[in-house]
């Protein structure tokens, strides 16, 4: 018996010799995504990949902080190129809402998010047919980030309340929660003016009306800017690659 135990005695010895001897996985590093894996998913479609082109969505995510377990809503999702994305790489145990106002997803969207919603990588997405100036679910309370890119400057020349939408998005987040928005850039003094016309908008100007509901600005991408865009050009048709903003915003905590 005395034998027994001492063998038993040993080996739990030899067990914990090695596990200290093993390389220790910091918490941080678990919770940072590899987001260049994640862009480059075999699954993603070649119609996404072509968008990556412009999206950068790799430095995208580094910026915004994306993290498996985070809940997330994606404001103006449309077909769900940004969706996807948010959805891989919070996964698998958080999840991320979709939202789009009915009319938009009727005339412009049409089928394309439903069938990019069959796919695995979107199990954990909700999508959210909301108005936009009420675009939170009233069960939907402390949401750890709030995305929106590249469709603010389409809000300003749509029957919105603007004010009332940036309200709800900060009452949405949980204190210390964050809202991520890029749009395409217009030239100073446009403010929203060129928002139909060439589909840009003042930085200055998004920066005000989001400030207003309480927002504080944290950070800055410049990843985005290209000084070669004149600003004087629609989107659609610009020749050289558009300057874009990219905005990180924080409700206080």
């Amino acid at each position: 018996m005395n034998r027994l135990i001492l063998r038993a005695t040993a080996c739990a010895a030899l067990m914990s010799a090695a596990l200290l001897a093993a390389p220790q996985v910091r918490a941080e590093d678990a919770a940072n995504p590899d987001y260049a894996a994640i862009v480059a998913a075999p699954d993603r479609s070649d119609a996404d990949r072509q968008v990556d082109q412009r999206r950068q969505p790799a430095e995208m995510l580094t910026f915004a902080g994306v993290k498996p377990g985070m809940t997330i809503l994606d404001m103006a999702a449309s077909a769900g190129y940004s969706t996807e994305l948010l959805a891989r790489t919070v996964a698998p145990s958080g999840k991320v809402y979709a939202q789009d106002s009915a009319t938009v997803l009727e005339r412009f969207v049409k089928d394309k998010f439903d069938t990019r919603a069959k796919a695995p990588a979107m199990k954990n997405v909700v999508h959210v047919v909301r108005d936009y100036d009420d675009p939170i679910p009233p069960e939907v309370k402390d949401l750890d980030m709030i995305t929106f890119f590249f469709f603010y400057h389409d809000i300003t020349y749509l029957p919105v309340d603007r004010a009332a939408m940036n309200k709800k998005m900060f009452a949405a987040l949980k204190p210390g929660g964050l809202l991520v928005i890029a749009d395409h850039s217009a030239k100073t003094g446009a403010g929203t003016g060129v928002a139909k016309t060439l589909h840009r908008i003042e930085e200055s100007t998004l920066k005000q009306e989001i400030e207003a509901a309480g927002f504080k600005l944290v950070a800055e991408g410049d990843f985005l800017h290209h000084a070669e865009d004149p600003k004087d050009i629609p989107v659609f048709k610009a020749p050289v690659p558009i300057d874009e903003f990219v905005l990180k915003y924080q409700k206080p905590q």
